[in-house]
């Protein structure tokens, strides 16, 4: 069966936006622009600029235009975590799965990581140790960050989209202040050095203190 004009659209507007390769924050040609790419009514271009909006691939900004979303059509919620009523076995099953991806995420970031990405990265470390220090609030956003930022330099698609689902912040951060702090030290030398196997190792001590703290 023969999709409709606008789902038809939508692939063709999919299609471009891969064609074209427009990054996270590029903006599109205006509807007008698009209209004629696609060789269809404008009104057909903003049911498909809507559809693709409600999916997190496009976002409108009011008097700006229409942009890549940084969410790159991945949805707040994929797999329905929030309407699962048993938090506490939700919760031990993501930290399961971590336990499985994060250790080989590290070390495939320290393999892979440009010399750019090293300065970022520092940067954020050296602000995680001094929260820490300090027991600052914002350590739990920075730590989030930290492990998103792994997830997009093991230059590994499926992991980078994959990892945000199951991050929950640790609840704990004081208990174990010292041994953390040291963790962090050492992941500014592992990827200095480029050492995927300290990265590996150092994550794995990193969750099994994640594990402890929030018993």
């Amino acid at each position: 069966m023969e999709k409709p004009l606008v789902g038809q659209k939508v692939d063709q507007l999919l299609d471009l936006i891969l064609e074209r390769n427009y990054e996270t924050g590029a903006k599109l040609p205006n509807e007008f622009e698009l209209a004629e790419d696609l060789n269809v009514g404008r009104s057909t271009i903003r049911e498909a600029v809507r559809t693709l909006v409600a999916r997190n691939i496009l976002e409108v900004k009011q008097g700006s235009g229409t942009f890549i979303s940084p969410k790159r059509g991945v949805s707040e919620d994929p797999f329905g975590f929030s309407i699962l009523k048993n938090s506490e076995t939700l919760i031990s099953d993501m930290f399961a799965i971590r336990l499985l991806v994060e250790p080989k995420m590290a070390s495939l970031a320290a393999q892979n990581i440009k010399t750019d990405q090293l300065e970022v990265i520092e940067n954020l470390l050296l602000k995680i140790i001094l929260a820490l220090k300090n027991e600052l609030p914002e350590i739990k956003h920075l730590d989030t960050e930290f492990h998103k930022l792994l997830a997009k330099y093991s230059e590994n698609i499926v992991i980078e989209r994959f990892l945000p689902t199951l991050l929950v912040a640790n609840t704990n951060y004081k208990k174990y202040k010292k041994e953390l702090i040291n963790v962090y030290e050492a992941f500014l030398v592992a990827f200095k050095t480029k050492n995927s196997v300290m990265a590996e190792d150092l994550m794995n001590k990193y969750l099994f203190l994640y594990q402890l703290s929030n018993k």
